[in-house]
């Protein structure tokens, strides 16, 4: 379980594929602090560490993982977001984010509003149920508010802290990013039969 509060950025410094899998080596400031076993949000994928050393760790994505996601997009030197697990016992600074991507979606436009920035995104059609105005959702494994959402498309504000550290400042007009809705509304629909 995690928050979508970024601790750190990580760097992709080698990629191994194997059968249908792919190992990502990352090099990270928080890297030697975390054990095997360990799960740990990458762009907002839950994955599990399977090895630790010299200031680096590797995960490894499954097929699932992949399909659904946009880690099959990364290459050597690409940044990404980093978030350990959530402490039972702290306060939930952002919103209940599970690591589990729904979809991916496209960036759209990138607006600069007096020093902080509009993002415009296209959703798949799930996204007219599941994001609302004001509500919660994770992107990239940031949690963030929407600010509006019409059909398949809708727009979060990023404030310059968020900018500068995170990876938004490396997405760009075309780029994939992972998106979790939030567990709330998915678990509203599936009780009203409309999953």
């Amino acid at each position: 379980m995690f928050t979508g509060i970024i601790e750190t950025l990580g760097t992709i410094i080698d990629i191994q594929k194997e059968k249908s899998n792919i190992t990502f080596t990352i090099k990270s400031s928080i890297s030697d602090e975390l054990r095997v076993d360990q799960s740990l949000a990458h762009d907002g994928v839950c994955l599990t560490v399977v090895k630790v050393a010299n200031k680096m760790h590797k995960v490894t994505a499954i097929d699932e993982t992949l399909q659904k996601s946009n880690l099959n997009k990364w290459e050597i030197n690409s940044k990404i977001n980093l978030e350990r697990c959530t402490k039972i016992n702290e306060r939930l600074d952002g919103h209940i984010v599970q690591g589990h991507i729904d979809c991916v979606a496209i960036c759209e436009k990138i607006e600069d509003v007096s020093g902080s920035w509009k993002f415009t995104f296209k959703a798949n059609e799930a996204s007219k149920k599941l994001i609302v105005e004001k509500g919660s959702i994770s992107i990239n494994g940031v949690s963030l508010t929407v600010v509006n959402s019409t059909d398949n498309f809708f727009s979060v504000a990023i404030i310059p802290y968020t900018y500068e550290n995170t990876s938004f400042c490396n997405i760009e007009k075309g780029s994939l990013v992972n998106i979790e809705y939030d567990i709330i509304g998915k678990y509203v629909l599936k009780i009203l039969g409309k999953s």
